[in-house]
């Protein structure tokens, strides 16, 4: 493969430039290519934050090396909200690890997908076969997954250029604005790195929400992310002290009824008690089709264990025994 770099693309980093370009669906792997030496800048090897300017010529090896995989194809049923020949739309149930990692091997999506995939060209990453976004392990929702490595070059790429609309349906404690953005860098906590926080050396994250409903002691919202951060809506709601419902790593767990009117404690109770994980659902996709251009809009309503927790805070609310 080769490319010349136009004016609009001199300055980035090469890293930057292979996945802009659609060469590499990641940093990670980009700049791993480079440093094997399967990308070189003027017939030159360079490193990842080579700065490139109008008129290099960025060379590819067609056959980049690809990291050795141990991942172990399983025939896991997945739920699919839509599928083509390029990509598919999973209905990621809470529970369900999207990739192998912290001791977990076996039986996440990934593993799934390399069973259905099996015919497809080698992913740059066999380790996350078409995966290009992640949900964390007890967030519930839609997903979207590559078919090809083509198209996965491409979704990282809209992704990261912020042209896949990604909306959540979150309760959160509290009450607070209607709407609202929270623009807040995330980074690894200090005080526990197993867990993220707000630091001023973190990463930009940007947090669009809306109260859509209101609770004696809670909120329902709609959530639209900006940016992709590690546990993002988890730790920006945290941060503003409106945790969100039943999440026990960021302050939405039982602890979190400390805070509320002795008058609401026991309603508080009994609605925790209607889900074991915290209420976060990734409800709609939105984007142009990678391949094709057609517009997907893929919305997926709240599952079971979600929908009882809004029942019981709609009966609390109303007055209904």
């Amino acid at each position: 493969m080769r490319a010349v770099v136009s004016d609009d693309k001199a300055g980035l980093r090469l890293d930057r430039y292979l996945v802009d370009e659609g060469f590499v669906p990641s940093r990670a792997i980009g700049q791993k290519w480079i440093k094997s030496g399967a990308v070189r800048v003027n017939d030159a090897a360079v490193k990842a934050s080579h700065s490139l300017e109008q008129g290099d010529v960025v060379e590819i090896d067609d056959t980049p090396p690809v990291p050795p995989s141990t991942l172990i194809a399983e025939d896991i049923p997945l739920d699919i909200a839509y599928e083509d020949d390029d990509l598919l739309i999973v209905r990621k149930p809470a529970g369900l690890v999207v990739h192998p990692g912290a001791g977990v091997a076996t039986g996440t999506l990934a593993n799934a997908l390399l069973y259905r995939l099996q015919a497809a060209a080698p992913f740059a990453d066999p380790m996350r076969p078409g995966i290009v976004h992640r949900l964390d392990r007890d967030t519930s929702g839609l997903l979207v997954v590559a078919k090809n490595p083509a198209c996965q070059a491409k979704l990282g790429k809209m992704i990261q250029d912020r042209q896949v609309t990604r909306e959540y349906l979150a309760i959160a404690w509290g009450g607070g604005d209607e709407a609202g953005t929270i623009d807040l860098p995330i980074g690894r906590s200090h005080a526990d790195r197993t867990k993220m926080a707000v630091v001023p050396e973190g990463r930009r994250a940007v947090t669009h929400y809306e109260r859509i409903e209101p609770f004696r002691f809670a909120s329902l919202l709609r959530v639209r992310l900006e940016t992709g951060r590690t546990h993002q809506i988890r730790v920006h709601f945290s941060h503003m002290n409106h945790p969100v419902f039943g999440d026990e790593t960021y302050g939405g767990g039982a602890s979190a009824v400390r805070g509320v009117h002795p008058n609401l404690k026991r309603p508080a109770l009994i609605a925790l008690k209607c889900i074991d994980r915290q209420a976060l659902h990734a409800a709609r996709l939105a984007f142009s089709h990678p391949m094709t251009g057609e517009p997907i809009d893929c919305e997926d309503p709240v599952p079971a264990d979600f929908g009882g927790l809004l029942v019981a805070l709609r009966a609390d609310r109303d007055g209904i025994s």
